[in-house]
């Protein structure tokens, strides 16, 4: 297949020409407002990652050569400072919520790692066939939103690169106004 070749290749350059904490990203696929790239971080690290939005709002998933799936939320309106720790709720389209607890918030990031269960699947899928993900503090208040138009596209080629840097063959698992921003806070308290 093409992409283990790519990816083989990718790794060789990435290891031998990155300086320290240096990563090398290539984009994959675009589609609507998703892009799916492939991250390689000079430790040896890989990652695929499926990403919608812009440079002060955006969403992403990530696939880790290790399977591991991790969510993203980050926005340049917030400011954690510290890693700090929060539960929080998700919900897709007007679908029972999913609740997060112990997600990390570090600057101006959200993280929170999938577990290794059906139910981290299933919740990819959702995002698959959703049109809108909306993302909640623990008492419900809405904090984003973000548009899953072309998710199904996207995940489907984020699923084939995690399967790639995994040697996987399953299926696996705001613009800028030019006016001032707001501070950046935590709306998670």
């Amino acid at each position: 297949m093409w992409f283990r070749g790519f990816c083989a290749a990718f790794l060789i350059t990435a290891g031998l020409s990155l300086p320290a904490s240096a990563y090398e990203t290539d984009v994959l696929f675009e589609h609507k407002n998703w892009k799916v790239d492939i991250h390689g971080w000079d430790d040896g690290e890989i990652g695929c990652r499926a990403i919608v939005g812009s440079d002060r709002e955006s969403f992403s998933i990530w696939i880790f050569q290790n399977g591991s799936i991790q969510l993203q939320f980050f926005s340049t309106s917030w400011a954690f400072g510290a890693e700090q720790f929060a539960d929080l709720q998700l919900q897709i389209d007007k679908r029972e919520r999913w609740d997060l607890t112990n997600a990390r918030l570090s600057q101006n990031s959200v993280e929170f790692n999938l577990p290794d269960n059906d139910a981290a699947v299933n919740f990819v899928m959702e995002i698959a066939q959703g049109s809108k993900l909306y993302l909640r503090a623990k008492d419900g208040k809405d904090v984003q939103n973000y548009s899953l138009a072309g998710s199904r596209a996207s995940i489907d080629k984020l699923l084939e690169c995690g399967n790639a840097i995994s040697g996987s063959s399953g299926t696996g698992t705001g613009t800028g106004t030019g006016s001032a921003s707001p501070a950046p806070s935590n709306p998670f308290k």
